[in-house]
């Protein structure tokens, strides 16, 4: 019993990290959901899901696309820990749309803003691999 709890807690802490990453694709995808875009959209974001800011057959933890390198430039999982998002939500949410809102003035690689792209209803990167 005690290997189980010692198994747990150690399983906790690593995870961390990684749930302030999927706040941050739950965030950009409530984004989209409740703004008035397309349904098609809609349905690419979802599936895109990861790979909004990642590389499709690529090591997540090592690498990200060129959104995702524009959006770890405004924003640090670890300045999201679980308990600050669980104790603070609205703080957080904030937080990672401004994080974004600044992502989405950087130019992509094809010299168009990512917050442009978005607009116009298509996925940020150029290089997700999908």
């Amino acid at each position: 019993m005690k290997r189980l709890a010692l198994m747990f807690g150690l399983l906790v802490c690593l995870t961390t990290p990684s749930f302030a990453i999927s706040e941050f694709g739950k965030q950009f995808k409530a984004q989209v959901m409740e703004s008035e875009a397309p349904d098609e959209f809609k349905k690419t974001v979802k599936k895109a899901n990861c790979y909004i800011c990642h590389v499709k057959g690529e090591d997540k933890d090592e690498v990200r696309n060129e959104y995702g390198i524009a959006v770890g430039k405004f924003l640090d999982a670890e300045d999201f820990p679980k308990d600050y998002i669980k104790n603070n939500p609205d703080e957080a949410k904030a937080k990672i749309l401004e994080g974004f809102k600044k992502a989405g003035e950087v130019k992509s690689k094809d010299s168009r803003a990512f917050g442009e792209k978005i607009k116009a209803h298509e996925l940020p990167a150029t290089d997700a691999g999908i």
